[in-house]
């Protein structure tokens, strides 16, 4: 009989198992509860997850949360996974980088209302700010995306972003001024007061250093400035995260736009087939002690960028991003380890950003300065400013034949909330390949904004 003319085949024939009552009623234990373990918040097992929230509470209830290591690791995953999970089921607002937005500021606001049991927050600012893993994380991005690129395209790369960040800063600079003296803000608080604290490099290296040299120049107290300049600062980084979040979206609809974290068309530097390529080279699969090596590299460039900060004063992160082009461009760092860079590179990556952003906004992100700035014609302002650098980092980038996208976010890092920000910024946008990149446009063209604006300022007083 031919196969057409046939009846349908019996499911036993077909080695497959009919579901009867016998095999519903299969025991929770273990499957069930395999099934019920890979089930996540983030990165955190649903149980897990029930026993994560009963410790903490009974332990903030009897006093014993301490901003030790393992504690903090328990309270800033769960906080941080918490509020993006929320952000990431937003519609709309999920499609353009709620997850980082809501694992900042959430907490921040928490923190500012008092919604975070006492002992918990001074924990996390103490464990925040005598730790420095913002410093441990941003080395073990910027090692490893360096690691991880092709050698000819970070020269050409380093080269010619240069030129869309500073045509967009000028291009900022003078839009933003001009649409505040629209607004009756006048020509020298617009300028010196809302746009050129946007683009300082954040708050550590852009509104402190700013502040100082506006008291040293104007007679004024420092506390009295660093107010003024720290909310423009704030907002200016909440909108880069905005429009980032939107260009990752627009990028999915226009693939032609983007290279999905690479910064100009042509390259062969994705991580992943990097990884693989030199797995096959090298010889067998990666072991830990390598992906250790790789960590303990990171750590190292770091220190010395610390050590070079002392000599030469140049900031540390980027002294370090400097030293590992070095490595890089010099082929001091073996392919095996630069594959364990990128394993290093993407465990920091998935486990730590949501939770460094939640430490970052109970600790170092002011709600009441942020909601500061949230005056009509101060917002306009700000929009405009961060707008105008992004779009025109968008067209020359374009001109010059690198992804518009990508150049677009570098920019917008310009007028990030220094390396906190660089992070929220490229969470949102999907593209933490580019904190290198994105260290320049905050690090460099941060400190070349707050010394030319302090020379400018000084020959008109």
């Amino acid at each position: 009989m031919h196969a057409d003319t046939a009846g349908p085949i019996p499911l036993e024939a077909q080695g497959a198992v009919p579901r009867t009552a016998e095999s519903a009623r299969k025991p929770f234990w273990p499957e069930g509860w395999w099934r019920l373990m890979d089930f996540k918040i983030g990165i955190i097992p649903i149980p897990v997850y029930l026993i994560l929230v009963a410790l903490l509470t009974i332990l903030t209830l009897e006093g014993e949360i301490k901003p030790d290591a393992p504690s903090m690791i328990a309270v800033l995953v769960l906080g941080g996974f918490t509020c993006a999970e929320i952000g990431k089921r937003l519609p709309v607002l999920r499609a353009i980088g709620a997850g980082a937005i809501f694992a900042t500021f959430i907490p921040s606001a928490l923190a500012y209302y008092g919604l975070i049991p006492p002992q918990i927050q001074k924990s996390i600012v103490d464990f925040t700010k005598f730790t420095n893993f913002l410093y441990l994380y941003i080395a073990a991005i910027i090692v490893g995306s360096i690691l991880g690129m092709d050698r000819q395209v970070l020269i050409r790369g380093f080269l010619k972003i240069f030129v869309p960040l500073a045509v967009g800063s000028v291009a900022a600079a003078c839009v933003g001024t001009l649409v505040g003296m629209a607004l009756g803000l006048g020509a020298y608080k617009t300028f010196f007061f809302i746009v050129v604290p946007i683009m300082a490099g954040g708050v550590g290296e852009g509104a402190i250093p700013l502040s100082i040299g506006y008291a040293a120049i104007l007679g004024l107290n420092q506390g009295d400035l660093f107010a003024q300049v720290l909310p423009p600062v704030m907002l200016g980084s909440l909108t880069a995260i905005l429009f980032s979040g939107t260009l990752n979206y627009v990028g999915k609809r226009m693939p032609h736009l983007t290279g999905n974290g690479r910064l100009q068309p042509g390259e062969h530097d994705d991580m992943d087939t990097k990884s693989e390529s030199v797995k096959s080279e090298t010889g067998g699969a990666m072991d830990v002690s390598t992906i250790a090596a790789a960590g303990l590299t990171a750590v190292t460039l770091y220190l010395l960028g610390v050590m070079m900060h002392h000599v030469v004063g140049l900031p540390a992160p980027v002294a370090m991003l400097f030293l590992a082009v070095l490595a890089k461009l010099t082929q001091a760092v073996s392919p095996h380890l630069q594959a364990g860079g990128f394993v290093v590179y993407k465990f920091v990556q998935v486990g730590m950003t949501y939770p460094l952003l939640f430490a970052i906004g109970v600790a170092l992100t002011p709600w009441d300065k942020l909601m500061a700035a949230f005056t009509l014609v101060n917002l306009i302002v700000i929009v405009s400013t961060v707008f105008t650098l992004m779009a025109t980092g968008f067209l020359v980038g374009r001109r010059l034949g690198m992804y518009p996208i990508e150049t677009a976010i570098v920019n917008a890092c310009h007028s990030g909330q220094g390396g906190t920000g660089d992070v929220a910024i490229l969470t949102a946008a999907d593209r933490m390949q580019l904190m290198p990149f994105a260290q320049i446009a905050t690090r460099i063209g941060g400190a070349i904004t707050v010394t030319g604006v302090l020379i400018f300022l000084k020959q008109l007083v």
